[in-house]
């Protein structure tokens, strides 16, 4: 009798993504707008277009942004991997705190980052002043490729940091007590039991950096290194050859592709949830290893926040001796906190249903859906921008510059983000839990509500809170999409470093980072205590 309620259970669950299939092709299919404006463009220039894409300096490009991109993820892995560990599973001394100040990073826009950085370390930057008195005439070039691998690294590693974060709070300790019990070492047990289940977060945030790598403009221009993307933006903005831009732009799209078939094969399709209930897993005591472990937390916080941090406030504090006008930017403040809020609401809600279809029914078309939603996230933020402009203003001129169509470019662009924390936290979820619901006659709406969504919770909380990260620093698709009169703390900034007044530029950015650390600090408070 049981065999036979079990059986109609699955039945149902076979049953139940008809609508989750709908909702994930819509939401496919705005992700793939962006790319065919630039096929039809493209299309439209036939032996012009090829000659472009099989150029010589365009196959240099792609080497070298391959390169980059390889360089940043594989950094930003090995960086966010021991202090997820650290922030999750250990006694480190104010873990919250170090968490939070982890996090912030990832709101700091590239252009500003990559100018700290030079302003900071450049050859005649502050170190420079401090240590000429030592004999240290001048510090080695921050420019090129090392500038641009260490700003984007420093930037951007939260990326994998926060699924990471969710990851280890989703494993079973009892996993890890088994091998202990064998006899296996904790480097063993760490390698052989808990880095085998920590490769879906690890594959799909690193994923996210590597296309933000892809799509990134502020870094490697200030910087100064010829990324595809760099050429891209000035084919728009200098060249005005919007047909070398399109095919420039679908050349990344290619590049993303191969990087999320990349990451489908290496991610694999192993079980990674436990059959067991699942429990806190016990703290894990540092010992003498707590001051190596600071040490690391105040050397990542220092390059990525205190560094940025004190150079703002240095640009603040010389404007107001200098008697500069600095005005409040409240509006700016409330409007990038709701449009933001609004995204991550809209990205967690849209990444939901692709999620739940590509774990919990994987197919090739379920799989095809979900590597579909990255397409926006690899291309640079103006063409989706300018994509979007070119259709709202010839078929839909009514969502034409509105917070509605501003929403919807930020969850075009950001979407991935979600979909790779909600993954990672789904994955880890015994799905006999949700069939046994389903056989005592819940249906699927409230199972997903008692069963899945609490147990995914960290997931979710991590994808949110990525997308109000990046959506209050997105800068190009604000400029071009944002309702008349609509300012935001990036626009602010930007306004005020395009005419070279830092100070001005200087109270936006520090509002940017307190405001980004409510909802971190909110994620932090939120999260279940590990037992002793």
């Amino acid at each position: 009798m049981s065999v036979l309620v079990l059986g109609r259970a699955r039945a149902r669950l076979a049953e139940a993504p008809t609508l989750t299939i709908l909702l994930a092709s819509l939401v496919a299919a705005a992700m793939l707008l962006a790319p065919t404006y630039l096929i039809v463009r493209v299309a439209g220039e036939g032996s012009k277009a090829w000659d472009i894409i099989s150029a010589s300096n365009t196959t240099d490009a792609v080497i070298r942004t391959a390169m980059l991109a390889l360089a940043v993820t594989g950094a930003s892995i090995a960086i966010s991997v021991p202090l997820a560990w650290l922030t999750t599973r250990t006694d480190l001394p104010l873990k919250q705190l170090w968490t939070v100040l982890l996090v912030l990073p990832l709101v700091v826009p590239s252009y500003v980052g990559a100018f700290i950085l030079v302003s900071a370390l450049g050859p005649r930057g502050t170190l420079q002043d401090w240590l000429s008195p030592f004999g240290v005439e001048r510090l080695p070039e921050v420019y090129g490729f090392s500038g641009a691998w260490l700003a984007l690294t420093i930037f951007s590693y939260p990326y994998v940091f926060l699924p990471l974060r969710a990851a280890f709070q989703g494993l079973d300790p009892a996993l890890e007590e088994a091998a202990r019990g064998l006899g296996k070492s904790g480097i063993e047990t760490f390698r052989r039991v808990i880095l085998p289940q920590l490769r879906p977060a690890m594959m799909g945030g690193g994923l996210l950096i590597a296309l933000y790598t892809l799509s990134d403009f502020g870094a490697v221009s200030i910087l100064r290194f010829d990324s595809l993307t760099r050429i891209v933006y000035l084919q728009y903005t200098t060249a005005f050859d919007r047909s070398a831009a399109a095919a420039l732009g679908l050349v990344l799209v290619m590049m993303a592709l191969m990087l999320v078939l990349i990451e489908g094969v290496t991610r694999g399709a192993g079980r990674y949830y436990s059959q067991s209930q699942r429990r806190q897993p016990a703290t894990v005591r540092l010992g003498h290893w707590r001051w190596p472990a600071l040490l690391l937390c105040l050397l990542v916080v220092g390059i990525g926040v205190a560094m940025p941090v004190s150079v703002v406030t240095f640009w603040l504090v010389r404007g107001l001796q200098a008697g500069e006008s600095i005005g409040f930017v409240q509006e700016a403040a409330f409007n990038s906190a709701y449009a933001s809020g609004l995204a991550a609401l809209v990205a967690v809600a849209a990444a939901l249903p692709v999620v739940y279809l590509a774990v919990r029914h994987p197919s090739p078309a379920s799989s095809l859906l979900e590597k579909a939603t990255y397409a926006g996230f690899a291309l640079p933020a103006i063409t989706v921008a300018l994509a979007l402009v070119f259709f709202a203003s010839n078929y839909a001129p009514t969502v034409y510059q509105t917070l509605g169509l501003l929403v919807f470019a930020y969850v075009v662009r950001f979407l991935p983000q979600a979909i790779s924390a909600c993954r990672s936290s789904l994955v880890q979820i015994n799905p006999r839990t949700e069939e046994a619901a389903r056989s005592l006659g819940h249906g699927p709406s409230r199972v997903f509500l008692r069963i899945t969504a609490p147990q995914m919770l960290p997931g979710l909380s991590a994808g949110a809170v990525m997308v109000f990260l990046t959506a209050m620093k997105e800068l190009p698709a604000t400029l071009l999409l944002s309702p008349i009169g609509f300012h935001t703390l990036a626009t602010e900034i930007w306004a005020s470093t395009s005419e070279a007044f830092f100070a001005r530029a200087a109270l936006p950015a520090l509002v940017l980072l307190a405001l980004s650390g409510v909802p971190t600090a909110l994620m932090v408070l939120r999260e279940p205590a590990a037992h002793e």
